[in-house]
């Protein structure tokens, strides 16, 4: 249905004057001008800021992190532009409620002219087939398409949908927007709490915004609890101290969506943090995931493959460590695998680094383009020589391999590589921690200059 009918322009009939809706709700903004945040995409003169203004709205993706305002904005585009609003959520809905929608925007468009805006939101969720579905109808002009989603719609949307829509990517809200939001409602006496005598202290005011992790609802429903909540004090005042504040939104929101891309850029953050050999930083990103909600052994794998890909042979203990670590995890779990968690992550960030290990692509690589050369006669499986030399009356080959453990050092000079490619070299070991040992050793016993 339709949430912008008619009769809810009338005075005192808003859906947003509501006593029983959450201070939330009734604080939407309603036009642009009472819009907070995203100043790159609707402030004066930006592109989005003047579609709006000049009514002129094609199909938009709106792409950014949760309780960034994307559904928000859509509701203030149908407002600003006269335009009838139906929502379809991609998680409850299909392909029925589209054709639904689809035929009342046809109806609407024959009797009064006037357009439909449809924001599907989590559009990501929606398969390939639910996607191409809307293209007629964008194609048509039936229905003007506004989608939300938290993934990169590069990877989650079709192509022919993204061609026909214009994408913009929406901001995490400040703490300064929460701000600006709370004073509106401190302001407004209609759909605020501005007809209570509120006295809210400036640190309270500081702990709302601060906690709410940038999300307006979240702030915005702790003051209201704090404000229904606390007794008046004798001069009718209601007054929000910071210790009431603190009991109204005790927990830190952490923006974080285990699936979307704030899970990897937190991850890529968490990793590039060790590499760099910051020990901070790592801590910081592993629990600021962790506080997110993310699971453990999700963080644990990628340490696991950290320990090969970027120390490697700097200091193979490395995987022996985030092993024990994980293991002693799963006997103890929280809080106390905190302490494992944290001792694998300060151990990889001052890990000595080394990327040796990736010859191993380059090497695929080659056998990729260039396929595998024959082994080596000396090299072959000395008892299927034995049985070729019989048939062919010939020596066996592999009387030639020289056995390593027979000589000094326990290593002799000869070739493993096939005839054609003698002179490749994949591995470049690192000069950092127990590889430069390795290394050093291998080359002395080349030129013959080790003690015994």
């Amino acid at each position: 249905m339709s949430l912008f009918d008619d009769h809810n322009d009338l005075p005192g009939k808003t859906p947003d004057s509501s006593e029983h809706q959450p201070l939330a709700t009734r604080m939407r903004p309603r036009s642009l001008d009472e819009f907070k945040g995203q100043k790159h995409l609707v402030g004066e003169g930006k592109m989005l800021y003047r579609m709006i203004r000049s009514g002129v709205i094609g199909s938009l993706i709106f792409y950014g992190p949760p309780s960034s305002g994307k559904t928000t904005l859509a509701h203030v585009i149908s407002r600003e532009i006269d335009a009838r609003f139906e929502i379809i959520n991609a998680v409850l809905d299909g392909l029925k409620e589209l054709r639904n929608v689809v035929a009342k925007a046809e109806y609407q468009k024959k009797a009064n002219g006037k357009k439909t805006i449809l924001f599907v939101d989590e559009i990501h969720r929606w398969n390939r087939a639910q996607q191409d579905a809307l293209l007629p109808h964008l194609e048509s002009g039936i229905i003007t398409l506004v989608g939300a989603t938290t993934e990169n719609p590069f990877y989650s949307l079709v192509s022919p949908l993204l061609s026909r829509c214009q994408l913009f990517e929406l901001n995490p809200l400040t703490r300064d927007d929460v701000r600006e939001m709370i004073n509106d409602a401190l302001a407004d006496s209609a759909r605020g709490l501005g007809y209570m005598n509120i006295e809210l202290k400036e640190d309270a005011k500081e702990h709302f915004s601060e906690y709410a992790g940038g999300d307006i609802r979240n702030a915005l429903n702790a003051l209201e609890v704090a404000a229904l909540t606390t007794n008046k004090s004798k001069n009718g005042a209601v007054k929000i101290t910071l210790d009431i504040a603190k009991e109204s939104i005790q927990k830190r929101n952490v923006r974080y969506d285990g699936t979307g891309d704030e899970h990897y850029h937190y991850a890529s953050a968490f990793i590039k943090s060790m590499r760099g050999s910051d020990p901070d930083a790592a801590l910081y990103w592993m629990s600021a995931m962790l506080e997110g909600g993310e699971d453990p052994a999700f963080i644990f794998r990628r340490m696991l493959i950290f320990s090969s890909e970027d120390i490697g042979m700097a200091d193979p203990y490395a995987l022996t460590v985030i092993n024990g670590s994980h293991e002693a995890f799963t006997k103890t779990g929280m809080p106390e695998g905190l302490y494992f968690l944290a001792h694998a992550a300060i151990f990889l960030a001052l890990s000595p680094k080394s990327n040796s290990t990736a010859a191993i692509f380059e090497t695929i690589s080659e056998i990729q383009k260039r396929g595998v050369k024959e082994v080596p006669a000396h090299l072959r499986d000395k008892t299927a020589n034995k049985l070729a030399a019989r048939y062919l009356d010939s020596a066996n080959a592999s009387d030639d391999y020289k056995y390593p453990h027979e000589h000094e050092r326990h290593w002799v000079f000869q070739h493993y590589l096939p005839d054609e490619l003698q002179e490749k070299r994949w591995f470049r070991g690192g000069s950092e921690g127990r590889e430069a040992t390795l290394l050093k050793r291998l080359e002395e016993i080349k030129k013959g200059k080790t003690k015994r």
